[in-house]
């Protein structure tokens, strides 16, 4: 019997003990759940406006959504514009800085470079960098290597494909006009990797300095007496902050034009081509996902785009007198009448 009593008694024990290490795991359980969990937070930062961006920063919400981060809910987002002033993006990154935010979006190089100097610990995704490599952002594709990856517009590579569509759509063309800012590294490079497409077409190119809103006038005058016949403008901060302007001085001189995103013919460009900066923002909320999820951004590869647009505004063919031929027409993916 003393036996069957011992055994009772260490059977009792056994049973208190478990229920005692119960009440304080529920206990604890229910302390954690009263403690608020911290909300992610993002620095969106554009050297554009609100109103130029809404269609991009959609797509990005929707891809964090797509991987169940919902805005106001489970995540936060600040978003800084510099209206077209570029001078004004190393206060707004450092606001982003301040403020520390777990990981900063930029979309091209001038916003990325005000991150990168601001700092070298808060993770940041590029969503749409020309040259991430020659601009110094990553050490290369591949492998990063810093606090920076994210996509790759390939915008300069481009340039030789928007040449050859000026010259299939503007009759008998031969002198082309090329927009390009010299402050700008992407920029500088885009006119460069122009030459030699130029050359194989038989087209001479004409250089647009513009380095600001206040040149766009004289610019396009001094194109217009020098004989030009269309204007290829590549990746440029004052163009891509003045967009319906410069398209409507365009206009105003009947000069054809191509750009490098579809949006830009959405307000009055002739043509664009180039890759889909809506789904490089989709894109780069898988980016934004990873690193909340713990992926360091050395070593998330950048990536290059994969959808490519060709849009054309019919309006502005009419409005300057030109005739889009059916093989051009034929390959366009968006048509605006």
């Amino acid at each position: 019997m003393r036996v069957v009593s011992n055994r009772w008694s260490e059977l009792t024990k056994c049973i208190f003990c478990f229920a005692l290490s119960a009440s304080f795991s529920g206990s604890s359980v229910f302390v954690q759940a009263q403690q608020p969990n911290k909300i992610p937070r993002i620095g969106l930062l554009s050297n554009l406006s609100a109103s130029n961006t809404t269609a991009w920063e959609q797509a990005f919400r929707q891809g964090l959504s797509e991987r169940g981060w919902i805005e106001g809910k489970n995540i936060s987002i600040e978003y800084r514009y510099s209206r077209g002033r570029n001078e004004r993006l190393r206060a707004l990154a450092a606001e982003l800085v301040h403020l520390k935010v777990d990981v900063i979006v930029t979309s091209i190089s001038p916003e990325t470079e005000a991150a990168k100097n601001a700092t070298k610990e808060i993770p940041i995704v590029m969503a749409s960098v020309g040259d991430p490599v020659g601009s110094g952002f990553v050490a290369s594709l591949a492998h990063p290597g810093g606090n920076v990856t994210g996509l790759t517009n390939l915008a300069p590579q481009l340039s030789g494909k928007r040449l050859e569509l000026l010259k299939e759509t503007v009759p008998n063309l031969k002198r082309v006009a090329v927009i390009w800012d010299p402050d700008t590294p992407i920029s500088s490079l885009a006119w460069k990797e122009s030459h030699a497409p130029a050359r194989a077409l038989g087209l001479e190119l004409y250089s647009m300095e513009v380095r600001s809103a206040n040149d766009f006038d004289k610019a396009f005058a001094m194109a217009t007496t020098a004989g030009v016949g269309a204007v290829a403008i590549g990746p440029n901060s004052p163009v891509a902050a003045n967009q319906k302007r410069v398209a409507e001085v365009a206009v105003k001189h009947r000069l054809a034009s191509i750009w490098q995103l579809s949006e830009f013919v959405d307000v009055g460009g002739l043509m664009a081509y180039g890759p889909d900066r809506s789904d490089l923002f989709r894109r780069a909320a898988t980016y934004v996902d990873k690193i909340l999820k713990g992926r360091l951004p050395a070593d998330l590869p950048v990536e290059q785009p994969t959808k490519f647009e060709f849009a054309i505004n019919f309006k502005t063919a009419k409005q300057i007198g030109l005739t889009i031929p059916p093989n051009v027409l034929a390959r366009a993916d968006k048509v605006i009448k």
